[in-house]
């Protein structure tokens, strides 16, 4: 009996320990970074465009001004960005840009899109990840 109580003891205490870091976890995620609407919002905003404008194959460009299509990543998905962001560019008219959402040691992500944007004409727009 005493060896069944102490397995249910070491359950529950696993369980409660599980679900409390779960907790954390969460928190501290929702608390330490914004999300991609986010920045989309406030670059959009002040280059005057229009947010999440649909295609006839119902993609959306996360930003369309009168000259750029852009699309809005985290640096980490810098190529990701340069694809859609060509693509949108070809699908609305526009030039194509990509917004990167950039802070501290994304440094690697910023060369590699500049790398590439410079052959394909494509505008990058460095956004700070505060």
């Amino acid at each position: 009996m005493k060896k069944i109580v102490s397995i249910l003891f070491s359950l529950i205490v696993a369980l409660f320990y599980f679900l409390f870091e779960e907790d954390i976890t969460s928190q501290k995620l929702s608390i330490a970074n914004h999300n991609e609407k986010y920045y989309q919002t406030k670059m959009c905003n002040a280059l005057g465009g229009t947010m999440e404008v649909v295609l006839e194959d119902k993609a959306r460009i996360d930003c369309l001004t009168s000259e750029y299509a852009i699309e809005v990543d985290f640096a980490k998905k810098w190529a990701e960005g340069i694809g859609q962001a060509l693509y949108y560019a070809q699908m609305s008219g526009k030039k194509p840009a990509v917004g990167l959402i950039a802070g501290a040691g994304d440094e690697k992500f910023i060369s590699r899109l500049n790398a590439v944007a410079k052959i394909y004409n494509i505008k990058v727009i460095l956004i700070d990840e505060e």
